[in-house]
């Protein structure tokens, strides 16, 4: 393949990724208008990185899920789950319309993941700081058992002020459990406001443990790309991709809030905020 073919091909790769982007946006608007409320800030912030995992990293044999040497992704923020869910929508697992259950009582759409409810949670997540310690454990287990798949793990940089994903990445090191990439969705919040404890320089810390580190802005699909053709190589040590995401990317008027952990919005704006997802990413 030539240079041309070969840019018209990461450029026509790009645009579909960036409508399944879209479509994951619209199914948490929707998620999120039909509680009238939710997680909303992080899933926008996050669907680039969910869009290039599930539509473009992972293959057809990857998404069954009753295969147990499939690779693996494992959403260790739980409240993250409205992104989730709209990813799972996408592929058919959850009938689009049981997105408006989001959030309410008795649906299996949780504020917050709880394994063994819907196909595709692979974790728990609604207690964090126990993401990277769970996907050691599988990645080890894979290795025991010849599988030569790998574990993808996302964890957010309120989870580095836990004791335990560094207790998990000290181990993960120490055993070279080079099938194991950490996803480190860094967007600077966390319940109420800032992150208290300062984390950074988070690449030097996990490099410190023994992993592979790099950093990369996380709604920025030329990096994201790059990124997974990095972890993809097997090099002997455990891999941290370090992602600065925005919280409410593509929607500006959350990107404006100065709390986005937790978004309420008014009834009578949930048109101008579709209105601004369609007009931003059009």
């Amino acid at each position: 393949m030539d240079t041309a073919d070969t840019s018209n091909a990461r450029s026509a790769l790009m645009a579909r990724l960036r409508a399944k982007a879209l479509d994951l946006r619209r199914h948490m608007v929707t998620q999120a208008r039909g509680k009238g409320q939710g997680y909303l800030g992080q899933g926008l912030g996050i669907a680039d990185f969910l869009t290039f995992m599930y539509f473009h990293e992972f293959e057809a044999k990857d998404l069954e899920f009753d295969r147990g040497d499939r690779r693996r992704f494992l959403l260790s923020t739980g409240h993250y789950s409205i992104a989730l869910w709209a990813v799972l929508a996408e592929l058919g697992i959850i009938p689009v319309p049981d997105l408006l259950s989001y959030g309410a009582d008795g649906s299996p759409l949780e504020m917050s993941t709880m394994e063994g409810h819907v196909p595709g949670v692979e974790m728990t997540g609604g207690s964090l700081g126990h993401g990277l310690g769970v996907a050691t454990g599988i990645a080890l287990g894979y290795r025991l058992d010849g599988y030569a798949s790998t574990i993808h793990v996302e964890i957010s940089d309120g989870e580095l002020q836990e004791g335990s994903t560094w207790e998990a990445a000290n181990t993960a090191a120490a055993l070279k459990a080079d099938n194991l990439v950490c996803w480190v969705d860094c967007n600077g919040i966390q319940a109420d406001g800032p992150l208290v404890v300062p984390v950074d320089p988070v690449p030097a810390r996990f490099s410190a443990f023994g992993w592979l580190s790099m950093e990369i802005d996380g709604n920025d699909y030329d990096q994201l790309l790059d990124a997974f053709v990095w972890a993809a190589k097997r090099e002997g040590k455990p891999k941290v991709v370090v992602m600065r995401t925005k919280p409410g990317c593509g929607i500006t008027r959350i990107e404006q809030r100065d709390r986005a952990h937790f978004v309420r919005i008014d009834a009578d704006e949930w048109d101008d905020v579709a209105r601004e997802l369609e007009a931003e990413n059009g």
